[in-house]
């Protein structure tokens, strides 16, 4: 029986380390929550209440793993971190229970989600989608995977980033609109889910721009830290 062939090597697939084994989480989507803290929406001009959260995706292939130089993208003059807790789901599903959303999640990292802010505003005012601001190269930066058998569920705890020495964002995972549960209940009634999926949980305020030279060190106290330099 003939046996079916790719017509070139594919891509190899996404993941990131896991802390405490030699195996790899195999990344499938990475989704992200657009101002999840109530002091980010007002930073970028938005009414914090409590409206249903809403999402964004960035490819797999945008991840960067920890310890690799983030090279500052083309076509933009004006790039902005974002410090984030990320959800790492071991189980997928559809339309999940708010009180079952927990069992779903493997482990947490933390993450930046770099915007290339300019192209981004431009889209917004056109009326157009995001890609060309949040989905580019390297520009889902990612930590190793830590299991929630070895922290448990982290619901409070400081999100803060540095870049070159100086606090530029601080928050605390207790200031999100949408709590994890809620939003991984939430984002299955929109998508079914997967093992694999990736959650950028939103970030805090003091977003800003970098430059090639820059050095971001972030953190979420109880997960772990993040250091990247813009090259």
């Amino acid at each position: 029986m003939h046996q079916n062939e790719f017509v070139f090597e594919p891509l190899p697939q996404p993941s990131l380390r896991v802390i405490g084994s030699d195996k790899l989480f195999p990344v499938h989507r990475i989704y992200c929550v657009g101002r999840n803290y109530a002091d980010h929406a007002i930073e970028m001009g938005h009414d914090p209440d409590r409206e249903p959260p809403f999402f964004f995706q960035k490819n797999p292939d945008c991840l960067l793993t920890d310890g690799r130089d983030f090279p500052y993208p083309s076509a933009t003059k004006d790039v902005h971190f974002e410090m984030e807790m990320v959800v790492a789901l071991g189980k997928g599903g559809s339309d999940i229970a708010t009180e079952n959303a927990l069992d779903h999640i493997f482990g947490y990292a933390v993450g930046l989600d770099m915007t290339r802010r300019d192209l981004q505003g431009e889209a917004k005012k056109l009326g157009r989608p995001w890609e060309v601001g949040k989905a580019f190269e390297a520009s889902a930066p990612c930590s190793a995977v830590v299991p929630a058998t070895h922290i448990g569920h982290p619901a409070k705890g400081a999100v803060w980033l540095k870049v070159n020495g100086a606090e530029r964002q601080r928050g605390d995972l207790e200031q999100m609109i949408w709590k994890i549960p809620e939003t991984v209940s939430y984002l299955s009634t929109l998508f079914t889910l997967q093992a694999g999926d990736l959650i950028y949980t939103g970030t805090p305020a003091g977003v800003g721009a970098v430059l090639p030279g820059d050095e971001m060190i972030g953190g979420v106290d109880g997960i772990g830290e993040i250091r990247v330099r813009v090259a």
